[in-house]
């Protein structure tokens, strides 16, 4: 390699050019691929879909033309990606039951309800949708921006003017890179009703918007069930909705009845949801069911569920809302793009920028038309003139030798401009009628009026919002329909989580199954050493097992030794006094009579798409997303299938990516990554996460994200903290290393957290005292020592649980 070769070698760090390589890449997908314009509504392959056919001329009025014709133009003028990826965006645009307001008129098989796909290209028709018109109107008219295509042999539009405000009308839903959008379809009136409320009162509240945009309007009409939870999600931009199947009972000729199914929730396959309600029949999940059919046809849709005799149709009706997709749920992430960048927006914002985008159009088609009228006005000026000195300008045109003297020599005598003198030699002989003459005075006269009016929409803000408001009632006119999908309030209507204080609070479940709830600050900090006070008064022989900290308005899952969890919300746990015993758990939740509560771990709905990590004290441990626990109620769920001889000690709630830390009753431990796991369905076993001898097991689990030192306390109340750093990373499934120094005088381990200083910590023992520590107050010492004395114990006690209370929860 010669010299001037070598100053061509850039030296890059490998981790920079991944990281911005990744960037670009996820720039491109959210921007250019999967996310709409709040504008227009549209991604980037329908914008281009509907602008190629308004290229082919394949308006409502005229002809079919073959999917495939469509589909090439696009894929050679604009979108250089599969041909699969445009025809499937375009099938969905000429669907029913996917499209509020289809775009795309179609001929032909373009799919079914059921999942079947459409036709191959080469046999359906296609072409643009009365509305569709609507979002291209006077895009002739300078009204967008324009940009190269991918080759820049011509440019496309960046956005669409769009008449109506396509992005609620028809929502949207799209997965980009780190973020998604799901934004629901609407009824196009009570859309444009918002639009206008808007526009007459840009103070308008979001609560007072919904007065006019219900809720969302799905094709496939559907109940959405309670109207609390959709306000929330139109007010924040995030949230979800309960949609129900309108479904009726009847009664048939024998004397029984059946659940008639006539609509379903947006976006469920009729095809699966009928298999779906076969499989609970024939696994018996479901009683009473004696036959199952399908009768949809053309005039719509008709799903048959045939009852045995004497059986109560309503409670088979609520069984497959619970089991079934007859009852949804729909999210709803209102994110799209404003000036190139993604924003989840609330309904307020998103009505904001689209009439913004209006003023625009408004703006500039109003200058285009304004320039186009002046330059006709001025042309016609040159024809009057000429017209008045007819005679001279005949003698001027028949004495010059070609046009160009003839145009200098009009231009010169008669003060005209170029455009003017060549309106003048292009002009007809019969312009010089006297009607003809009278015809251009007329038309300059309107060109005056029209300029006139377009110049005081220039010049008033309020006349351009006038003219926004007229065309699109004029839209809802033509196009607004009746909306399709109900909207029932619910019993719990009333959001009784309103009424509760959301406060930090401690849950403690007794040995013998006794739970309450109190405030966490019952239990004043106190200095290591102490004595502590007593939790609760509990029956002889029993004692407090479990403790957690969580706040009122969680969630709360408990996982039992058999692997089974259960929810409920943690304000249904009976709030108790200090010494209260509380209540057994079995009158909250169903336990068996051999089966006991061994983890509890509380979350917030805003964690459901985080991982549940489960561990069992022989060292299987699973990783499930929590999503797969959200239907987990009072009935309870296969959380872990566990081995005869093996218990569910332990759960935590993850990111996908933290680091775990086990330890085990005789003081050893291993530190490995989550990553070690792969993702897991609910019911199944695990893998091995540690090797542990048959007389040792696991007492916690612990992730090192929560902290940067181990605290280990031992059954004995001894205790300390080590650095984390002392703990090597290490494969899973290994032996692990000492991490406390057993011994008679401190007992096994009872349990271990990761803590970082400003954490404190509470330790609860068999007798019911509870002892609240600040972590800093606790020693730290080396990974194979034994700590110090943290609280002291009865003879006959031991400690049996430790929590820990974070510092920014106490502050809140």
């Amino acid at each position: 390699m010669n010299s001037g070769e070598k100053d061509k070698v850039i030296e890059i760090q490998i981790e920079e050019e991944m990281k911005k390589s990744y960037i670009d890449y996820a720039m491109s997908v959210i921007v250019g691929r999967a996310l709409p314009d709040v504008r227009d509504g549209l991604k980037p392959v329908h914008r281009r879909i509907l602008y190629a056919m308004n290229d082919l001329g394949l308006y409502p009025e005229k002809a079919y033309r073959k999917s495939a014709t469509v589909v090439g133009e696009v894929l050679g003028k604009y979108h250089p990606h599969g041909d699969a990826s445009v025809y499937d965006a375009m099938v969905k645009m000429a669907q029913d039951f996917s499209m509020r307001k289809q775009l795309v008129d179609g001929h032909g098989n373009f799919g079914s309800v059921d999942g079947d796909s459409a036709a191959a290209m080469r046999y359906t028709e296609a072409k643009l949708s009365k509305l569709a018109m609507e979002l291209l109107r006077d895009i002739d008219k300078e009204t967008v921006a324009f940009a190269p295509n991918y080759d820049e042999s011509r440019e496309e539009p960046t956005v669409l003017p769009a008449k109506y405000p396509n992005l609620l009308v028809n929502g949207s839903n799209g997965i980009a890179v780190g973020m998604a959008t799901s934004i629901p379809p609407h009824n196009l009136g009570e859309v444009i009703d918002g639009v206008v409320s808007y526009i007459d009162n840009p103070e308008i509240s979001v609560p007072e918007l919904v007065q006019h945009i219900k809720g969302p309007d799905f094709p496939t009409g559907g109940i959405i069930l309670g109207k609390n939870d959709m306000e929330a999600a139109y007010q924040k931009g995030r949230g979800r909705v309960r949609v129900r199947a309108k479904a009726e009972i009847e009664e048939t000729n024998k004397g029984r009845e059946r659940i008639v199914i006539t609509e379903i929730p947006y976006q469920v396959n009729k095809a699966r949801l009928i298999e779906k309600i076969a499989d609970l029949v024939k696994d018996k999940r479901i009683e009473g069911i004696s036959d199952l059919r399908d009768e949809s046809n053309r005039q719509g849709m008709r799903i048959v569920v045939d009852l045995k005799r004497d059986v109560n149709s309503s409670v088979v009706l609520n069984q497959l809302y619970k089991h079934t997709q007859l009852e949804d749920t729909y999210s709803i992430i209102m994110l799209s793009l404003v000036n190139g960048e993604p924003k989840v927006l609330n309904l307020k914002q998103m009505i904001y920028h689209y009439v913004e985008h209006q003023k625009e159009i408004i703006t500039r088609r109003t200058k285009f038309d304004l320039k186009k009228a002046q330059d006709r006005a001025h042309i016609l000026e040159g024809l009057k003139i000429a017209l008045d000195n007819l005679d001279e300008v005949i003698k001027i045109i028949r004495g010059s030798s070609d046009g160009q003297v003839a145009k200098e020599e009009l231009i010169g005598r008669f003060a005209l401009s170029e455009p003017q003198a060549q309106a003048i030699l292009d002009m007809r002989l019969q312009r010089l009628t006297g009607l003809e003459r009278g015809k251009i005075e007329t038309e300059y006269n309107e060109l005056m009026d029209l300029i006139k009016s377009l110049q005081e929409i220039l010049a008033s803000e309020q006349t351009l919002m006038g003219i926004i408001k007229g065309e699109l009632n004029a839209v809802k006119e033509k196009f607004a329909d009746k909306r399709r999908t109900k909207i029932r309030a619910v019993e719990e209507e009333i959001n009784i989580e309103d009424l509760i204080e959301d406060e930090e609070i401690a849950i403690t479940l007794t040995h013998l199954g006794y739970i309450k709830r109190v405030t966490s600050d019952t239990y004043k900090s106190q200095r290591r050493g102490g004595k502590g006070i007593s939790a609760l008064s509990t029956r002889e022989a029993d004692f407090v097992e479990h403790l957690v900290t969580t706040t009122t308005h969680s969630r709360v899952l408990f996982f039992t030794n058999k692997g089974r969890v259960y929810r409920i919300k943690a304000y249904e746990i009976p709030e108790g006094k200090r010494q209260a015993k509380g209540m057994a758990l079995v009158n909250i939740i169903p336990l068996e009579k051999d089966e006991k509560v061994t983890a509890i771990i509380p979350y917030i709905e805003a964690e459901a798409e985080k991982y549940l990590l489960l561990c069992t004290k022989k060292g299987i441990m699973k990783k499930t997303l929590l999503s797969e626990f959200r239907k987990s109620k009072r009935n309870g769920l296969i959380a872990i299938n566990l081995r005869d001889d093996d218990e569910l000690i332990g759960v935590k709630l993850t990111d996908g990516y933290q680091e775990i830390m086990l330890v085990t009753r005789k003081g050893m431990s291993i530190r490995f990554s989550e990553q070690d796991i792969r993702p897991m369905g609910r019911s199944a076993m695990g893998v091995k996460a540690m090797t542990i001898p048959k007389d040792d097991e696991l007492v916690s689990i612990s992730l090192v994200g929560e902290g940067d030192e181990l605290l280990v306390v031992s059954e004995k109340g001894f205790g300390k903290r080590t650095l984390l750093d002392e703990y090597r990373l290490q494969s899973r499934g290994g032996k692990g290393i000492k991490t406390y120094n057993v011994n008679e005088k401190t007992g096994f381990i009872a349990g271990s957290k990761t803590v970082n200083t400003d954490d404190e910590l509470m330790i609860i023992s068999s007798d019911g005292v509870l002892i609240r520590l600040k972590v800093e107050g606790i020693s730290q010492f080396g990974r194979a020592t034994s700590g110090v004395k943290l609280m002291k114990t009865e003879e006959d006690a031991h400690i049996v649980s430790i929590a820990k209370i974070l510092a920014d929860e106490d502050e809140e």
